[in-house]
């Protein structure tokens, strides 16, 4: 048994070993200075090269031109506006409303330091609410995708030219769909608290609304709409995160006893890991959330949050729910990984402001205690991997640094801009654009990819989507991320 115990012991000092051997790998690799002022901007700018609808006359990213006006025509609603999810031209509700859930975080809990960037944070949640407002105004519905995904994928096509069916998927009270209508609800209350006024009591009023409808009416919009959300943004982790998700904004905004007791009483029921985050799973983001409203050092959002710490950090013994390349980026299963660096870097960010405002540290066992200043140094370390402080010197942000990817999976991008080839290009005729090896003809400035695989190695290809497609819901959190960064350099 000794010995068992011994040879135990052996593989977690080596394992934490392996872990501080990469963080710091990358920390001499990080030496160079990032501009992260420049970062934030153009990790904004890069939602309006996302923009569905109207483009407004302030438009930054000029190339990119109105698209899809007729939305919800097929079911006589203004469908009109919102976000294209990536690389194609379809407005799946579910991750674009956790985006502007992110966007409204990040503003909620670094508004001080975006500086001259909060117009651009603001506008860009905005463009988000709007649509969502659209979204919930039937009663008794909630959109959940608009655009047939079969035939967006099937064309290269630019959104500007888009003729596949632009056909609209709406949950309802018979065919419920609660992960996206929570999500909603949620992105509504968030974005609540970060307007003033009449804008800001009409999201309020309508996330109430929009929450009720998910939580009484229960089914997942895989069973409903399905043909539209799998195998795109099937839902994995079922439900309940999003309504406790949803109950915690809407308790932070309202500060309504039903929302908080709603959160207590459902967390028993939520099951799943509490170390995942992003648009399917919110476990780790709820615990971090509540974490700030509680203030209780026996509280389980507590305890949840200083469990996601110590199985990310490497030095930490406790079992992991990352691991790490040999340049010290973090990983989880699955591809576009670098949506887990970004929404985990988030969270650490704004619970080392937790943990620094209660006087508090993480104690994961066999004496390792991390600070809130270890936090900050270790999401430094993955900003900067991704900015481009790594083995291949590459920038994950197109735009930034002198070297970054050229080739990514993205139809706007790629395809020549209205201005360059003002006639339509047919479905099929953006193929030979996809296929030719050049670089893209618009530059999308500020699209965060997919991210490097495990080894650290990355191809600068449109055929490796899961490497070289960007997401809006990779640059979300960033951006809260990047602005607390800018505020300390």
């Amino acid at each position: 048994m000794l010995r068992r115990n011994l040879q135990h012991q052996l593989r977690l000092l080596i394992l934490a070993a392996l872990g501080v051997l990469a963080i710091a790998t990358l920390a001499r690799s990080a030496t160079p200075s990032h501009n992260y002022a420049d970062a934030l901007s153009k990790s904004i700018l890069f939602l309006e090269g996302q923009r569905s609808g109207p483009v407004p006359r302030t438009q930054r990213v000029t190339w990119r031109k109105d698209s899809a006006l007729h939305d919800g025509n097929d079911v006589h609603m203004d469908l009109v506006g919102g976000y294209y999810d990536a690389g194609d031209n379809v407005k799946f509700n579910f991750p674009l409303a956790f985006t502007t859930t992110m966007l409204s975080w990040s503003v909620l809990e670094f508004r001080g330091s975006m500086g001259s960037e909060l117009p651009h944070a603001l506008e860009a949640i905005r463009w988000g609410t709007d649509y969502l407002l659209k979204s919930t105004d039937a009663s008794g519905s909630v959109v959940g995708v608009v655009g047939d995904p079969i035939g967006d994928h099937t064309c290269w096509q630019r959104p500007e030219d888009m003729d596949t069916p632009r056909t609209s998927y709406i949950v309802t009270r018979e065919k419920p769909g609660t992960e996206v209508s929570a999500e909603t609800a949620a992105a509504l209350a968030a974005s609540s608290m970060v307007f003033r006024g009449r804008y800001s009591a009409r999201l309020l009023d309508r996330a109430k609304v929009v929450f009720e409808f998910a939580d009484k009416y229960r089914g997942s919009y895989n069973d409903s709409i399905g043909e539209a959300a799998c195998p795109f943004y099937c839902d994995f982790n079922g439900y309940m995160d999003e309504l406790i998700w949803g109950a915690s904004w809407l308790y932070k905004a309202t500060k309504d006893p039903y929302y908080w007791t709603y959160v207590k009483q459902n967390m028993p029921n939520l099951g799943g890991s509490v170390t995942e985050f992003g648009w399917d799973a919110k476990h780790a983001g709820i615990n971090i959330l509540v974490s700030k409203m509680v203030n209780i050092d026996d509280s389980p959002f507590i305890t949840n949050s200083d469990q996601l710490v110590c199985s990310i950090l490497p030095e930490s013994p406790a079992p992991k729910s990352v691991t790490y390349s040999p340049g010290g980026l973090l990983f989880k299963p699955g591809g576009s990984n670098l949506q887990h660096a970004t929404s985990l870097s988030f969270l650490l960010t704004a619970y080392a402001n937790y943990m620094k405002a209660a006087d508090k540290v993480v104690n994961c066992g066999n004496n390792v205690v991390i600070t809130p200043s270890r936090l900050i140094n270790f999401t430094k370390g993955q900003v900067d991997y991704i900015l481009g402080s790594n083995p291949l010197g590459m920038s994950y942000m197109v735009g930034y640094g002198s070297k970054f990817p050229k080739r990514i999976h993205h139809r706007a991008s790629v395809l020549p801009s209205m201005d360059q080839h003002p006639a339509q290009i047919e479905c099929h005729a953006g193929t030979p654009y996809f296929e030719t090896q050049a670089p893209n003809q618009n530059l999308l400035i500020g699209a965060i990819v997919g991210g490097p695989a495990e080894n650290d190695s990355f191809e600068d290809s449109r055929y490796n989507v899961p490497q070289s497609e960007p997401t809006t819901y990779i640059n979300a959190p960033f951006v809260g991320v990047l602005a607390h960064f800018k505020s300390l350099s």
